[in-house]
């Protein structure tokens, strides 16, 4: 039986008379992940920011916790809202339920901005996947602290980072153990390789170079598969390049959602 959407918990700001533009968060985490964007953007466009399901303060709902899931609840927001066709950005799974609404619910979509995201879920080479075991394992046993720490230590590897690194691991362990899991498992059966070609809006994917949580790979299948999409490679940059490279990122959002 097909679930019904769940009322997201959102935010708006910026211009109440510009084109929306739709910011979609990381696994785990929430509209926070977007402090460096929201004043940026605000000058020229309307803001919408929203906690996607069973994250942040948006409920749960029923039924399996999948992205074909999140993507309706956004695409019922953005009804609820009256909106006309939006720029979306999104971040790692925000970057899946991107892609699932340009798929599904392609006329609500002005643009996409995919960072650091993939059609297919795939470990960034060896070490990659050893994190990824890693963490399915602390999640097993261990306090979500624990799991939490783990993951924002390949986020922010370094001391200079240390404040993201605290803020990260604080959102992160907020989680509950079931609804990570139940959200990593949504993650490892989101497939839409197969379906790439049939994105018609314009595409920009965004890749920090030093990503070790979703490889290269993964982008540049995106770039290659998706009809006219642009590729742009943010070095010096792991997987939260919104955090770690904000003002060469928010340039490059700027520049390409201005001409579409």
């Amino acid at each position: 039986m097909r679930q019904g959407p769940v009322a997201l918990h959102h935010e708006i700001s910026g211009r109440a008379d510009g084109t929306p533009i739709v910011l979609l968060h990381g696994l785990g985490s929430s509209s926070a992940d977007w402090t460096y964007q929201r004043p940026a953007l605000a000058g020229r466009y309307r803001v919408i920011v929203p906690d996607l399901r069973a994250h942040g303060r948006s409920p749960r709902g029923s039924g399996r916790l999948t992205v074909e899931a999140m993507a309706a609840d956004v695409a019922a927001l953005l009804s609820t809202l009256e909106a006309p066709p939006v720029h979306v950005v999104g971040l790692s799974l925000g970057g899946c339920v991107a892609l699932t609404l340009a798929l599904e619910h392609g006329a609500r979509v002005r643009s996409l901005t995919l960072v650091n995201t993939f059609a297919r879920l795939t470990p960034a080479g060896p070490r990659g996947a050893v994190r990824m075991v890693t963490r399915l394992g602390l999640l097993a046993c261990a306090p979500m602290r624990v799991v939490a720490a783990h993951v924002a230590r390949g986020l922010f590897p370094r001391p200079e980072q240390r404040e993201l690194y605290l803020a990260a691991v604080a959102s992160l362990a907020g989680n509950s153990r079931r609804t990570y899991l139940a959200s990593i498992r949504g993650l490892t059966s989101f497939d839409v390789r197969r379906r790439l070609g049939e994105v018609r809006c314009p595409t920009l994917v965004v890749a920090g170079d030093r990503d070790t949580t979703v490889p290269l790979a993964s982008k540049r299948l995106l770039q290659q598969s998706i009809p006219g999409a642009e590729l742009r490679v943010v070095s010096d940059s792991g997987h939260v390049t919104p955090y770690d490279q904000a003002q060469r990122f928010n340039a490059l959002l700027l520049g390409f959602v201005d001409l579409h």
